[in-house]
């Protein structure tokens, strides 16, 4: 689709971690709504089958942890349009730490997509951001309630996500007088590959399609911070108001107490 093509509709919007979860699902809503969405992951058979739901969405392949290929990656979305209205930066992994051995690299491997990912994104964007006609062109981050509350094993997923929010809190600060504005959009647990992979309670569950739909509708009104459920965010103030307390909640889970036996079993040898 030509530059051309996509000027005539909307808003043109270059949305990560399209393939799936959250992403695909705001890529299908946007899209239906008018908006041009420039589809990205790293899957290039999930965003063909993306491509042919909707005439409004167009495939980008990338890699956003490559950062020596953002100058190509930007002259791919420069192709495709000669400016852009919104990115949402949906993209993310998520891996648990396994005590009492666990995979120190794994920190890397998430920080690599959930941080360093959402920041060449920024990078690569910002120019094409900068040639919006609109009012107020849009930053979109999607990270997580996770860094309300610690969690056993999330060190480095919700370090990950906490050091999203605060780039991007910044970020909104110097951005400010460009009139570019940026919003942290924070989810509670949503039913997407990634958590289908979990094995511990997860409160509060919605699908990948509601959540979309109230990030969709709640982005309108541009809010610096926007978290959801609030029944969960209420739930996560425990760990805030009485700390000791949700320690014992969260440990006397399942698999923590499972871990916790590991641990009891290490020490006693």
């Amino acid at each position: 689709m030509s530059g051309e093509q996509l000027n005539e509709v909307r808003k043109v919007i270059w949305l990560t971690g399209a393939s799936s979860g959250i992403g695909r699902s705001l890529a299908l809503g946007l899209a239906a709504e008018g908006h041009q969405v420039i589809a990205s992951a790293r899957s290039d058979v999930e965003l063909a089958v993306l491509e042919t739901l909707s005439s409004n969405i167009t495939a980008l392949p990338c890699d956003i942890t490559d950062a020596s290929g953002l100058s190509f990656l930007r002259a791919r979305l420069s192709h495709l349009s000669s400016h852009l209205d919104q990115i949402i930066l949906c993209a993310g992994n998520c891996e648990y730490l396994d005590f009492p051995e666990p995979d120190w690299d794994m920190v890397t491997r998430v920080m690599e997509v959930n941080y360093f990912g959402a920041v060449n994104c920024v990078k690569t964007a910002l120019p094409l951001l900068r040639q919006s006609a609109a009012e107020r062109p849009h930053i979109v981050a999607v990270a997580s309630m996770v860094t309300d509350a610690p969690f056993p094993r999330a060190e480095a997923y919700g370090a990950s996500k906490a050091a999203m929010r605060y780039f991007f809190d910044c970020l909104r600060l110097d951005l400010r007088s460009e009139h570019i504005d940026v919003s942290v959009v924070n989810p509670g647990f949503v039913d997407t590959p990634l958590t289908q992979k979990n094995n511990f309670p997860m409160p509060f569950l919605l699908s990948a399609e509601d959540a979309s739909r109230r990030i969709i509708e709640n982005l309108e009104s541009r809010p610096k911070n926007y978290s959801f459920p609030k029944r969960l965010l209420c739930l996560l103030a425990v760990s805030k108001i009485l700390p000791a307390l949700w320690q014992k909640i969260v440990l006397n889970g399942a698999d923590g107490k499972a871990r916790q036996d590991v641990l009891n079993e290490k020490v006693g040898e």
